[in-house]
């Protein structure tokens, strides 16, 4: 069973339906209890980190997070703003993060994006693997497996993940300068862009997800 956790955070509705396409069982987890017997975890959301993770903490979802995650290892994955959480903290506000990755979230540099590209990045982007985190395996393969030149995703963002160890950003994309689309971490993935919003591409992404079996 998928515990699609919900924390007031937007985009229920879209990855409950595109997880109902693929034949997957998922329940909406409106509280920490509501993890127990949960196979795998889903923290989708949109808006603001400060936001977010104060809603987290109010729903008594923190402690039961950490236990499922870090001590159990569901395998697990953020979406957008959920992607975001699992990192320290965020310049967006002042809340400490998950703390699941050694990353960081930032805001994009206006600088290097120049005049004809908009912040936030709005839209459908070519996304790709980051070559040395498949040599060393860190992003996993069946998530590799369904990457091709034609693979686009669909983002609204502002910020991303800047991660200590840039080997750890596993999917890369460009706005302006090429950023963390995903992040990997052992039992944990994250992706700035919303596969339940990307049609094939991001159904099969999903479906890759659910066939993911970490360390395996």
């Amino acid at each position: 069973m998928i515990a699609v956790i919900d924390y007031g955070a937007g985009n229920i509705r879209s990855v409950m339906n595109m997880l109902k396409s693929l034949g997957a069982k998922a329940r909406i987890a409106e509280d920490g209890a509501a993890l127990e017997g949960a196979t795998r975890v889903i923290l989708p959301g949109v808006g603001h980190f400060d936001h977010g993770m104060a809603q987290l903490e109010a729903r008594g979802f923190l402690e039961p997070l950490n236990e499922r995650v870090l001590h159990d290892h569901l395998p697990t994955l953020g979406i957008c703003l959920g992607a975001q959480l699992i990192a320290r903290g965020s310049e967006e506000g002042d809340r400490p993060g998950l703390g699941w990755v050694d990353a960081d979230v930032v805001a994009f540099d206006r600088t290097r994006i120049g005049p004809d590209l908009r912040v936030p990045h709005m839209g459908w982007a070519e996304t790709w693997a980051h070559d040395p985190a498949v040599a060393q395996g860190r992003l996993p393969k069946t998530i590799a497996a369904t990457l091709s030149e034609e693979t686009r995703f669909y983002y609204v963002h502002s910020f991303h993940l800047s991660c200590d160890d840039p080997d750890a950003a596993v999917l890369r994309a460009h706005h302006g300068y090429e950023f963390a689309a995903g992040v990997a971490a052992e039992n944990i993935l994250g992706f700035q862009f919303h596969p339940e919003k990307s049609h094939a591409h991001g159904k099969a992404l999903l479906q890759a997800f659910l066939n993911w079996t970490p360390d395996a």
